[in-house]
């Protein structure tokens, strides 16, 4: 069994995030799921410049987003973003977005990225060797 990697985000929803009514519009929670992954990265190492220093990209090419509830302008949400372990050359992770307030579910929901040589542009089909390194010092191989 692998240990469970999470990190939780702290965000204020702001004014242009929302619509005339304060409703936030639907498009923002996947925003929300990027801004998990950059506070995961931030904790785990694994940066989005950390990896392009290695010589890829990480393109997102799924994304499913479950909503609940609605956020206003000015509610503050916790993203909980947690790495899902697989075998294959590509980056999982699941999300679980609350109202900080009142602690309710607002969204859920899933994002998959695959590795880009930035070089070559070209699908990687295998693990970077950064990546199982990384996998290796958090306990993931």
């Amino acid at each position: 069994m692998y240990p469970t990697l999470t990190e939780k985000a702290n965000i204020l929803v702001r004014f242009n995030e929302a619509d005339p009514l304060g409703i936030v519009w639907h498009g923002h929670y996947i925003r929300y799921f990027e801004d998990g992954r950059e506070a995961f990265g931030e904790k785990y190492g694994f940066r989005y410049l950390d990896i392009y220093n290695h010589g890829y990209s990480v393109p997102v090419v799924k994304v499913d987003c479950n909503y609940k509830r609605s956020l206003r302008y000015g509610d503050r949400v916790i993203v909980e973003t947690t790495y899902i372990n697989t075998r294959a050359a590509k980056l999982k992770f699941e999300y679980k977005l609350y109202n900080a307030a009142t602690g309710e579910l607002v969204a859920d929901g899933s994002s998959m990225q695959v590795f880009l040589d930035v070089e070559a542009n070209s699908l990687q089909l295998t693990l970077p060797p950064f990546f199982e390194q990384w996998k290796r010092e958090h306990g993931q191989l």
